[in-house]
């Protein structure tokens, strides 16, 4: 292999992994958001009850957080792509994007079961499954900005 492939190579390489670094920083970004937007819908929205269940797009506030849900699933998926395509030394970085891939998508199916009957352990499964998804992506940003430095 020459020096200019060689060199191609390992741009290629930091090029892909900044591109998972970037992409964990836009999941992270989304899931604070997503945390956000549930929490304001917890606090002013209209809860459901184990009677009557609340449609998704009931409001403005649960519409938005609903599709931002659904772009959130899609990002987390294609990061678990970018994830895997960047190969040399990121298996932790593989490892934590297909975690917090799972993690969204049992906040999501906990988000589905709270809006049909409203149960506390569905509102605290949604809590959980954000709050593993955020530590993925925030580990994703420290072990790559140690590749960096």
């Amino acid at each position: 292999m020459s020096t200019l492939t060689e060199s191609r190579a390992g741009s290629d390489l930091a090029t892909r992994l900044e591109r998972v670094r970037m992409a964990s920083f836009g999941a992270l970004t989304m899931l604070i958001l997503q945390f956000v937007l549930g929490t304001a819908y917890n606090l002013y929205g209209t809860a459901p009850t184990g009677t009557k269940s609340v449609g998704l797009f009931s409001s403005p506030l649960l519409a938005i957080h609903v599709v931002l849900g659904i772009l959130l699933i899609i990002a987390a998926a294609f990061l678990v792509f970018r994830a895997a395509q960047a190969r040399a030394g990121a298996g932790a970085v593989l490892a934590a994007s297909i975690v917090g891939l799972l993690a969204i998508l049992a906040a999501a199916g906990d988000g589905s079961a709270f809006a049909h009957n409203g149960a506390n352990g569905a509102s605290l499964g949604m809590a959980i499954g954000t709050a593993i998804a955020m530590l993925c992506y925030a580990a994703n940003l420290v072990i790559l900005g140690k590749r960096r430095g």
